[in-house]
């Protein structure tokens, strides 16, 4: 089963679209990649861990930030402090059942993204969480292979 045979294909390219456009108003791909490896992580999507690490991998990032990303509090000469708000606030959105995203979470965010850009990692981080779901609730193994 591919990505395609999930949704009508008007939403399927919707979310592309949102998706392509929240990369591109980030610019930076690596951190791109990070944020969806997390939230997938939190969401275990295999389907969406599969490409993005992949996709990870081909923007550069390594294997040590790419292993230790659950952690990512925990190791903290491995992620600049703009990549760790944007952890932050990936885990925040992504968990919303403690309520609102803390705003001391959104506030780091807003230190290091200026408003373009945050609006940009936030509607990522809102898109990945609708692939995520997406793909769990279908049940879709890694790189889209039948179970």
């Amino acid at each position: 089963m591919n990505r395609t045979q999930l949704l009508d294909p008007k939403v399927f390219q919707a979310m592309a679209a949102v998706s392509a456009a929240a990369k591109k108003g980030l610019g930076d791909p690596g951190l791109a990649e990070l944020v969806m490896i997390r939230a997938s992580q939190i969401n275990h999507c295999a389907f969406c861990l599969d490409m993005h690490l992949g996709l990870a991998r081909k923007h550069g990032e390594s294997e040590d930030r790419i292993h230790f990303l659950s952690a990512w509090e925990e190791t903290e000469d491995l992620y600049s402090e703009r990549e760790r708000a944007a952890l932050a606030l990936t885990e925040a959105v992504t968990v919303l059942t403690e309520g609102f995203v803390p705003d001391e979470v959104y506030e780091a965010a807003a230190r290091h993204f200026d408003e373009a850009a945050l609006a940009h990692l936030i509607a990522l981080i809102t898109v990945i969480n609708g692939w995520n779901r997406l793909m769990v609730s279908r049940r879709v193994p890694p790189g889209g292979r039948q179970p």
